[in-house]
């Protein structure tokens, strides 16, 4: 039986259930292709390697009409492949859900030994394709993360160009620290302007009011700078933030790409151990403890009727003839 970890045995089918059931169970699909490797040449390469097969299959304690190569058969690569398919029977038992393979021998070590060989390849065949099948799934998974990976790498350069070319680490923080000194001069400037125009209005004679209006229109030029800074040309920082939006986007969602990609080959990989199918043995082969075939009185009996009945057709016949021959 193919299963997965965590299967659990199948119920006694109805006809309610083989109603309900649509497409292949778990493991089902992994049975059929064993059975169909069981068939195929590659098996019987596989069985054959040294020639043991058809030194089994020629064994001399059969009789020659059975033993291979069969009388009027070559002896090729194709007639042992008919000679093998003779030989062995495999197919599913839908009540069970099992696989049974049963294998026709001259000897019952012969019999056994081909049996457990055919199963130990089926193994391997069921191995192999978990494997691939894993190397498959993880590795898609693996060249995703490696694309998320330079895509990350890609946005951080282009991301890091930008900010020595522009001398900024980022516009938007550093246009409000801007906007914010340009707001404390408007309020610090504020202040001396009252104060100026409270002096020239009381004391215009004051001495202090030339310094007071210099300071007032170093205010203002300062508070100017800090704005051109901002906004208003053609270097500023508002100038600049479209083109760092769009870098700071490609990197986050490059970012989000790769923690995406991380998580499904992590996923891939827990999916490629957990869902894993093993071949499970329910009955091992046993050796023989006496032979099935050939059904000998049976064969007899029925070589026995057909000869009477040929017997009778020809008296038959031959009385009919006589019958009618001329008396002459």
């Amino acid at each position: 039986m193919i299963k997965a970890p965590g299967q659990r045995s199948a119920q006694v089918s109805s006809l309610a259930n083989l109603v309900q059931t649509t497409g292949l169970s778990a493991g089902q699909e992994q049975a059929n292709e064993v059975m169909d490797y069981i068939r195929s040449r590659t098996a019987l390469a596989d069985l054959d390697k040294g020639g043991s097969v058809e030194t089994l299959f020629a064994h001399p304690d059969a009789d020659f009409l059975s033993r291979y190569p069969m009388p009027f058969v070559k002896k090729t690569r194709e007639s042992l492949f008919r000679y093998y398919l003779d030989m062995i029977t495999v197919g599913l038992d839908h009540e069970t859900g099992l696989v049974v393979l049963r294998v026709k021998g001259y000897a019952p070590k012969d019999a056994e030994g081909l049996n457990q060989r055919l199963l130990v390849l089926s193994e391997n065949l069921v191995n192999a394709l978990n494997e691939r099948a894993r190397d498959k799934q993880v590795s898609e998974a693996e060249k995703r993360v490696a694309l998320a990976q330079q895509r990350v790498v890609k946005a951080r350069a282009a991301m890091a160009g930008f900010r020595n070319d522009r001398a900024l680490l980022d516009p938007a923080k550093q246009a409000t620290g801007v906007l914010e000194v340009a707001n404390k001069l408007v309020g610090e400037k504020a202040a001396l302007q009252a104060q100026l125009t409270q002096m020239e209005t009381q004391t215009p004679r004051n001495p202090a009011i030339p310094a007071l209006r210099a300071k007032v229109a170093a205010m203002a030029q300062a508070e100017a700078g800090q704005t051109a800074r901002a906004v208003g040309t053609t270097n500023g920082i508002a100038s600049k933030l479209p083109n760092y939006e769009a870098l700071y986007q490609e990197q986050e969602f490059a970012a989000q790409n790769l923690n995406a990609a991380s998580a499904a080959l992590e996923t891939a990989r827990s999916d490629a151990t957990r869902q894993q199918y093993y071949l499970e043995r329910v009955v091992e082969p046993a050796v023989p403890d006496e032979a099935t075939l050939p059904h000998r009185l049976k064969t007899i009996l029925t070589v026995l009727g057909a000869s009477l009945c040929l017997y009778f057709v020809g008296w038959m016949f031959l009385v009919g003839i006589l019958e009618h021959a001329p008396e002459d």
